[in-house]
């Protein structure tokens, strides 16, 4: 296993919508693995595939962050189902967006279907932390970061901020 590069905004892949894992062989167990390891050092709860540069339908959560290997699930080509209809609001963060940390409404509840690296469908129906992470990280999957559900004004102050830091960054 191996840690991954983290892409951060403004990188332009995390815009893109991901395409559907066509076979899960060896690469997509490997990338899965991998991916886990990296959320897990950054630290992390959860990591989707455009995060390292992979335009797959792949996601990776750990609420242990790697302490209890039973809490890792990794969703290939995972599809949000249903939402509840009741919402919440709750501070998050994004390994994309380092450093940034926003209050952000989410569904208490989401239904999701996925495949498990075994080839298995399976349905996830949770609520509360879990929940949160699963919308967050499948929002990736369609090139939706945290920015977009802020308000206007918040989202270009940060967007501001983490160009400005990023130009740095590749100055140096």
């Amino acid at each position: 296993m191996a840690e991954l590069e983290i892409r951060t905004y403004p990188d332009p892949i995390l815009r893109e919508k991901c395409r559907p894992v066509e076979n899960i062989d060896e690469r997509i167990r490997a990338l899965a693995a991998d991916m886990a390891e990296t959320a897990a050092a950054a630290p992390g709860v959860g990591l989707a595939a455009p995060q390292v540069g992979e335009t797959l339908r792949l996601v990776v959560i750990d609420l242990s962050m790697g302490e209890d290997p039973d809490q890792l699930h990794v969703l290939v080509n995972p599809e949000i189902e249903s939402t509840g209809d009741e919402e919440i609001e709750a501070e998050e963060g994004c390994l994309s967006l380092p450093e940034i940390f926003e209050n952000v409404t989410r569904p208490a509840r989401v239904r999701v279907r996925a495949w498990n690296l075994e080839g298995r469908e399976f349905i996830l129906d949770v609520d509360g932390r879990l929940a949160r992470v699963l919308h967050h990280e499948i929002e990736h999957l369609d090139g939706k970061l945290l920015l977009d559900r802020l308000n206007r004004m918040k989202r270009g102050l940060i967007k501001r901020h983490l160009k400005k830091r990023a130009k740095a960054a590749s100055a140096s």
